[in-house]
């Protein structure tokens, strides 16, 4: 079977449509294929999809990372705490920026954090967890992860 890199993902050829697709087509697929068509809000499906895609990314630093989310449109981040064993990251103009704030307190996020993650853990050779703790979604101004190492 053949596994793809993120080099693979590089190689486009569509000549009339080229190498986007709109921000629309993403936010269906998260948030009403996975997010309300799966179980549990699809968490342990993107958690897993998130961590493989981290885990394959072309990255040897936080900065690489932080620089790799921005080219890739995920989101803006920025760090805003960092000590030995913790970082909060926030991230602006993240995919869910400009939906409706929802009623009730939650995170939808949850992808971008677990890339962070699988990403993160590769790269320090040791178990790196990352938690949302805010999201545009609930009405803060920006997304927001906890990282612990």
């Amino acid at each position: 079977m053949l596994d793809y890199t993120f080099d693979d993902m590089k190689l486009i050829n569509r000549e009339k449509l080229g190498n986007m697709v709109p921000l629309e087509l993403f936010r269906t697929i998260r948030l009403i294929g996975l997010n309300q068509g799966l179980p549990m809000g699809g968490r342990s499906t993107t958690l897993t999809i998130g961590r493989k895609i981290g885990e394959n990314l072309p990255v040897h630093t936080v900065e690489e990372l932080l620089q790799l989310f921005e080219e890739l449109r995920i989101g803006i981040p920025r760090i805003l705490y960092q000590e030995e064993h913790k970082m909060i990251v926030a991230v602006d103009d993240c995919f869910c920026k400009g939906l409706p704030t929802l009623e009730e307190e939650k995170l939808v996020c949850d992808l971008e954090g677990a890339i962070l993650e699988g990403a993160l853990t590769k790269m320090m050779k040791r178990r790196v967890t990352v938690k949302e703790t805010k999201c545009n979604v609930s009405g803060h101004e920006h997304c927001e992860y906890e990282i612990r190492m």
